[in-house]
Parts: structure tokens; C-alpha cells; sequence
């Protein structure tokens, strides 16, 4: 089955929906260049702050997501997203530190747990990004 793209569910979500998508999407490819660069380059730092800036947003914005509700408001999408702040902070802080293999696994679990594994979770059917990819 051939993908027909269509923006228009993005279009039409709430604002928050919007920006945490752009940001998401940011850092996946911000990624890719990360990962590319030589690790401790100035290059790879600014453009690590840069995905961390995008992550934290990421993150904090899905609590203004609710369209799924298991716990009053919030859904286990929101752990992650707590987790993921948690993850920034400790990533962040062994890179300041130089314990550069806990900063690597930080940031490798941010990328598969937080970008991959809940990206994923988008395309299921009935979520906006299945919509955006199968035309609506």
C-alpha cells in the first residue's frame, strides 16, 4: 500500500500537539547529525544542547496531551515523559562531569526510548501521525 501523506490531522490538532510534533521530529533528525559528528567536537555540543532544548520541550509539552486518560488527566505516555526529564538532567550532568559512558547510555536510551520506541507508538491507527502517513 502506497503512503499518502496528508498534513491536514496535524493541521487541524491543538497547537501542543503541534509543537511537540515539530520538536520530535527535530530531534530525530538532529540526531542523525549528532551522531555523525566526533563526539566532544564543539559542534556536537552545541547541537546537543540544541536536542536536549528540543527533548525538554518534547517531554513537557506531552502533559498538555491528554487524549488518552488512565489516571485523572495523564496516561503512561507521561512516565516516559517524566522519565525523559529525568534523563536530560542525568545525561547532561555526566557529560559536565566527564563520565562519558554514562552520558552515551543516557542519551542512546533517550534517543531508542523516548524518539523510537514512543515514536512508534504514533503510527498505531487512530493516533494523528497514522493519519498524517496513511492520508487521513
Amino acid at each position: 500500500m502506497p503512503l499518502s501523506l496528508t498534513l491536514t490531522p496535524l493541521a487541524n490538532a491543538s497547537l501542543m500537539i503541534q509543537i511537540h510534533t515539530i520538536m520530535a521530529l527535530a530531534a530525530v533528525i538532529l540526531t542523525l547529525c549528532i551522531f555523525s559528528l566526533r563526539k566532544g567536537s564543539p559542534l556536537h555540543r552545541v547541537l546537543g544542547w540544541a536536542w536536549v532544548v528540543m527533548m525538554a520541550t518534547v517531554a513537557l509539552s506531552s502533559f498538555w496531551i491528554n487524549e488518552v486518560r488512565l489516571i485523572g488527566p495523564f496516561s503512561p505516555i507521561h512516565i516516559l515523559s517524566l522519565f525523559t526529564l529525568w534523563a536530560l538532567i542525568s545525561g547532561v550532568a555526566a557529560a559536565r562531569s566527564r563520565r562519558v559512558k554514562d552520558h552515551k547510555r543516557q542519551m542512546t536510551a533517550l534517543v531508542f526510548g523516548a524518539l523510537v520506541l514512543a515514536g512508534s507508538f504514533t503510527l498505531l491507527p487512530g493516533r494523528i501521525m497514522h493519519a498524517v502517513i496513511s492520508g487521513g
